[in-house]
């Protein structure tokens, strides 16, 4: 039995969710629940705020980027051993992927989709100013616009005084919608934003557990938690996600590939180097872009189907490991041990053995995936995280990741660390291998804002005038460590910054909106672009990085 879910949707943004969501999973948390915490799309911040609540890691169930099928299976694993879990929807109830060719009524990664999949009920969240009887209409609306979608009562938040509650409560009456909480206007509970949206959890510091806090409080005062409890539900059915048997069938599928090169990435552990065949300039037949940005959504994700509790195990070089995907473990007493730390939800994994991945965080670099570490560990990895703003490159290190997050914000911190810049350009120049993605992009460049960076990649870059933003569907344009040429991958773009003055890179993606776009850069191991993916999505990705990082360590005796 999976754990029964609550998810909690606005008809619009801005309407109250993220301060709702993390404060019912405080609460009921603070009513001696263990909640899963989950958060509907590509949202990288509001999942650290609901990991402080339940103290546990917030995770992501985005079908745009890991697959449809992969829903329900993530959300198994991320519920296991809770007894509830809580969903933060995106924008609007019904919000998602704009897409003139779905047929669906629900959009592709809508909340409503999510709902739908995990046939959860849905709260809906109203910012409750400026309505008054009308809102009846508006709630009718909601329940009736699709039958795949429960509606199981309203939270009004930002209510104005007892009559306008009465008001309004009156108007749920009106059409059998029972209110579960009415939340009254405040503003101390506003957390501090800045272009991309709220401040990570982790660079907010004290000031996040307090904001935390105090929406715990805020819900447990003026929401019905046993109604919510009450009301909780789902009907996910089948296997929970397990890394060790995705990976399992991303080396079955690797296998052609080994056979027909062996030595190049992606190949046996021991023979994984730079590609020397020359890089096509265009797409070849076989991986032609799409004429229209989502005419391919079905065949990029076909075929991708979750494999059964009785595949294979893992095959050699995928050693067991010890993990805890959402509560500590001791780590081992002997051997090379590595454990990772995560301050803000206390989340620990522990891996014996396996090439040394470095993965970048700190408050610079706070954009991720629970799943990643879990994958590379399943893989046979070790993984340390380290901070960019003060640390040394891990002793060891055969691999390096650089996720996404603010470096903007702390570009002349990051540029006064000279020896990690310069170990890492070091590493580069020697086949280390590294995947960068967005804030790991512009770290590598030569400058930002000004600012030294790494020299890794033949461009400057700087704060631009305005956001870009959206999904994509983009074909792998050269073999890298994480994809061949060829390889479809669906991903998403969040950033303000630009690339000025790039060199002649070959680029990492391929895509078209209005016109074709050619994106981020592949300099030998190193595999950088503003494109965020989902590593659930991409497990051969994580397959084949970790083979070029043991290839890495045998080559250079890295142990």
């Amino acid at each position: 039995m999976s754990a029964p879910a609550i998810v909690i949707a606005a008809p619009a943004s801005g309407s109250g969710k993220t301060t709702l969501a993390t404060g019912l999973i405080g609460a009921l948390r603070r009513a001696g629940h263990e909640v899963a915490p989950f958060k509907v799309g590509p949202d990288y911040i509001d999942p650290g705020y609901h990991g402080l609540a339940a103290g546990r890691p917030g995770r992501n169930l985005d079908p745009v980027l890991v697959g449809e099928d992969r829903v329900v299976p993530l959300y198994r694993h991320g519920a296991r051993g809770c007894d509830i879990a809580v969903v933060e929807g995106v924008m609007g109830l019904f919000d998602g992927r704009i897409d003139e060719h779905r047929t669906e009524a629900v959009a592709e990664g809508s909340t409503a989709q999510v709902a739908s999949l995990l046939g959860a009920p849905v709260v809906l969240v109203v910012d409750a100013r400026g309505h008054s009887q009308s809102l009846a209409a508006l709630l009718h609306g909601f329940a009736t616009f699709d039958s795949s979608v429960r509606l199981g009562g309203v939270i009004l938040n930002r209510v104005g005084s007892e009559r306008h509650e009465q008001v309004l409560r009156s108007a749920c009456d009106r059409v059998g919608i029972p209110v579960l909480g009415v939340l009254p206007r405040m503003t101390e509970l506003e957390v501090p934003s800045r272009h991309l949206g709220l401040i990570p959890a982790v660079e907010h510091g004290t000031a996040a557990t307090r904001a935390v806090d105090a929406m715990t409080t805020l819900v447990a005062a003026h929401v019905d938690l046993s109604a919510i409890v009450a009301l909780a539900g789902g009907s996910v059915q089948g296997t929970a996600w397990d890394p060790l048997t995705e990976l399992a069938a991303a080396a079955d599928r690797a296998v052609p590939d080994r056979e027909q090169s062996s030595g190049e990435l992606g190949g046996s552990p021991s023979t994984a180097r730079t590609p020397r065949d020359p890089a096509p300039a265009m797409l070849s037949e076989r991986s032609p872009l799409p004429t229209d940005p989502n005419a391919q959504a079905a065949a990029t994700l076909s075929g991708r189907t979750l494999p059964s509790s009785t595949e294979p195990g893992v095959t050699a070089g995928m050693a067991k490991f010890a993990h805890a995907a959402n509560r500590p473990v001791e780590p081992a007493r002997t051997g090379r041990t590595t454990t990772i730390t995560d301050a803000t939800v206390g989340d620990r994994l522990t891996r014996i053995g396996g090439p040394v991945i470095a993965m970048a965080g700190g408050a610079a670099f706070t954009f991720g995936y629970a799943e990643h570490r879990e994958l590379l560990l399943a893989a046979g990895a070790q993984v340390v995280v380290f901070d960019p703003l003060t640390d040394e490159l891990p002793e060891s290190t055969a691999g390096l990741v650089l996720p996404g997050g603010f470096p903007e914000e702390h570009a002349a911190q990051l540029s006064a660390n000279v020896r990690l810049r310069s170990a890492i350009a070091d590493g580069a120049t020697h086949g280390l291998p590294i995947h960068a993605e967005c804030a790991g992009l512009l770290y590598l460049t030569r400058s930002l804002d000004g600012h030294p960076m790494a020299g890794v990649i033949d461009a400057d870059a700087e704060f631009g005038p305005r956001l870009t933003l959206g999904y994509r569907d983009a074909v792998a344009l050269h073999d890298s460590v994480l994809w061949q040429a060829g390889a479809r991958v669906r991903g998403h773009e969040f950033h303000r910054t630009r690339l000025i003055q790039a060199g002649t890179a070959n680029a990492a993606w391929g895509w078209r909106t209005t016109q074709s776009v050619s994106e981020g850069a592949v300099v030998g191991q190193v595999h950088a672009s503003y494109l965020h993916t989902h590593p659930a999505g991409n497990p051969d990705a994580i397959r084949r990085f970790v083979d070029a990082a043991t290839g890495f360590e045998s080559m250079t005796g890295r142990r």
